[in-house]
């Protein structure tokens, strides 16, 4: 069913989220959230708080997640995130998310998870948190709920996001290849492979093994070359052996494609990456005058030590702002300046310090208008959270029914 969102352009699903980080900064704004607003004219949208995520890691502290919540999503609300273009949901207002959760858990390797990019990387970069957690581990694993409870067709990432989208996508084979196959399916396969002969059809399962245990891709076509260069299988068993060999037969959970999108890397205040962290943000809501002194005092090339000496822009994070929001003529302006000693570096900030303020003060105002009605902010979520249920719903009895637990 395809009626839960008011989006007629396209019949292809997009799901994305973000976790619960309170307020947000022009990093989320320009890094992701100035796709949504294009996306949600595109596609039918589900974009969820990811609240249970924020939980992987910080489980000892979760008094702040609510708040965070809701400053996440009048945030949303106030760029322009549509309620009726897209379905806003919170993750845990979607219960069917843990139940696939755990089902899909049961059959999921260890190994899996272990080798997830970022398990390793994390772990090592926040030392100072107890990590050694299923669900810290297990955070792909619900990732993969979230996006497939929805039956989402794609999912925006940037390139270095795609092996946690990969993991997604081998779960879904996996879980189709345990749970999809029709009656008789798996019988008929295994009758083909003995007509490999011993030892042939001995290689087969090992490979055929290889590949649905650890995902090893090379297992995988070593097996398809076996049974298409076979002379003792008819067309019909190559099919069969090759549907069984990928896990292919009834699909009940749909493999999420990647939307390759751009995510640019917003520069803070101080020429790092902008981040809560670095204590570097303008936030989307921050008041004018702290946006101006903020930007006023940001660093710049250590070599215009005086007004007279020049400079040069790529070396300078104000320069980062101007690419972000300058127009050509502007851009020159400021190169030429800089590099000359034509301007000072106070008429270079006040230029793009008025841009940002234009981009800001109206996001600011409906903000405002959020605020004074939380209830509204409240009733917007549990609609759109009760629209992702009636989809995630329909995903579970489909899941129900091939494992076998749909009793009547």
């Amino acid at each position: 069913m395809r009626e839960h969102v008011n989006n007629p352009g396209s019949n292809l699903r997009v799901m994305s989220g973000m976790r619960p980080t309170g307020a947000l900064h022009l990093g989320h704004y320009h890094g992701v959230l100035k796709n949504w607003l294009k996306l949600q004219n595109e596609y039918q949208c589900f974009f969820a708080v990811a609240d249970w995520h924020a939980l992987t890691t910080h489980y000892e502290d979760p008094q702040d997640i609510q708040k965070n919540v809701w400053d996440m999503v009048i945030d949303w609300l106030a760029v322009g995130i549509d309620p009726g273009k897209a379905v806003l949901s919170i993750q845990s207002r979607v219960p069917e998310i843990a139940e696939l959760h755990l089902l899909m858990s049961m059959v999921t390797p260890l190994g899996w998870l272990e080798r997830v990019p970022t398990y390793k990387e994390q772990k090592e970069k926040l030392k100072d948190r107890d990590l050694s957690t299923y669900g810290f581990l297990g955070y792909p694993l619900l990732m993969t709920a979230d996006i497939l409870v929805v039956n989402a067709d794609l999912v925006p990432v940037g390139e270095d996001q795609l092996p946690h989208l990969e993991i997604s996508r081998e779960l879904a084979r996996r879980f189709n290849h345990l749970f999809g196959n029709e009656p008789g399916f798996k019988e008929r396969a295994e009758a083909a492979a003995k007509k490999l002969g011993a030892k042939q059809a001995k290689l087969y399962n090992e490979l055929r093994r290889q590949y649905t245990e650890q995902g090893d891709e090379s297992a995988l076509e070593r097996a398809r070359v076996l049974v298409t260069e076979s002379r003792n299988l008819t067309k019909g068993d190559q099919e069969r052996l090759l549907g069984h060999l990928a896990g292919t037969g009834r699909t009940i959970l749909h493999e999420p494609q990647a939307l390759l999108t751009e995510t640019p890397k917003v520069t803070g205040l101080d020429g790092q990456k902008m981040s809560k962290s670095y204590g570097n943000t303008i936030s989307l809501r921050e008041a004018p005058e702290s946006v101006e002194k903020k930007m006023r005092t940001m660093p710049t090339d250590p070599a215009r030590v005086r007004r007279s000496d020049p400079g040069n822009p790529e070396k300078c994070p104000v320069w980062d702002f101007h690419k972000m929001y300058s127009d050509e003529d502007t851009r020159k302006w400021v190169w030429e300046g800089c590099t000359t000693a034509g301007i000072g570096c106070i008429d270079c900030k006040m230029s793009v310090i008025r841009k940002v303020q234009e981009e800001l003060a109206p996001i600011r105002e409906r903000a405002a208008e959020y605020e004074a009605n939380p209830e509204r902010v409240r009733a917007i979520m549990v609609e759109g959270s009760e629209a992702a249920r009636s989809v995630a719903k329909e995903t579970l009895e489909e899941v129900r029914q091939a494992i076998g637990i749909n009793y009547r």
